[in-house]
């Protein structure tokens, strides 16, 4: 018991120095690969492996690629008809996008960015977020449905908090879809799949709005002329 505990703060101590790095720039490319080693490492030193936290290809496996598609369709639309036009007017300000810059007409960054999307965002992400931490803190609080509970609303807030170079606007953003995605993956039985497809079908429809100038308030979050 003492051994696990033990294990869990070294965890968490990782968790916050990963955060705070990236915080001050420190980090190359994200912290994403930086986390999903420390998850790896984590599972293999308690026996476990990544399908015991959802990465699984349960039958019907078209079911849950259907559903990821929807759900990302679905969540991309709530986003830019909904959530982020009220947050802006509310805010005053939309989410911060000045790093996609380089995005905009340029093919040969939307081919890389379709790469990292999948990679980094889509499956990196969920791997962490949804696979790794909340797990992981359900550890702490207990296997119980209030346990579950109180793992995915401090995940899902710390998934918000952890896109701070979007600014407020976008933070408060990706706490909702941290909290939908959270609910995909309970609704298919802690299953990553879903969550998976999801995001990366939300986060491709965001970068090929980019890369036309397409997407909403974008060239206002840059300060440039419309």
């Amino acid at each position: 018991m003492m051994r696990a505990k033990v294990l869990f703060l070294i965890e968490l101590l990782v968790i916050g120095t990963v955060f705070h790095l990236d915080y001050l720039g420190l980090l190359p490319v994200s912290k994403t690969p930086y986390l999903f080693l420390l998850g790896w490492i984590s599972l293999r030193w308690r026996s476990l492996r990544w399908k015991d936290v959802g990465l699984r290809f349960d039958r019907p496996l078209l079911k849950l690629v259907l559903i990821g598609a929807a759900v990302g369709v679905g969540m991309e639309a709530l986003e830019l008809l909904a959530t982020q036009p009220l947050l802006t007017k509310l805010l005053n300000r939309g989410s911060d996008l000045h790093e996609m810059q380089p995005l905009v007409g340029n093919w040969k960054i939307l081919v890389l960015a379709m790469v990292l999307t999948w990679i980094l965002a889509a499956f990196g992400e969920e791997m962490i977020w949804r696979g790794y931490l909340v797990n992981r803190f359900a550890d702490l609080f207990g296997r119980s449905t209030t346990g579950w509970i109180a793992s995915a609303t401090l995940v899902t807030i710390l998934f918000g908090l952890g896109h701070f170079p979007q600014g407020p606007t976008g933070v408060i953003e990706n706490i909702i879809d941290g909290a939908i995605l959270a609910a995909v993956y309970f609704a298919t039985n802690r299953n990553l799949l879903a969550p998976i497809i999801a995001h990366g079908i939300q986060d491709t429809i965001d970068v090929v709005l980019i890369y036309l100038g397409w997407y909403p308030g974008f060239q206002q979050s840059m300060g440039m002329p419309v």
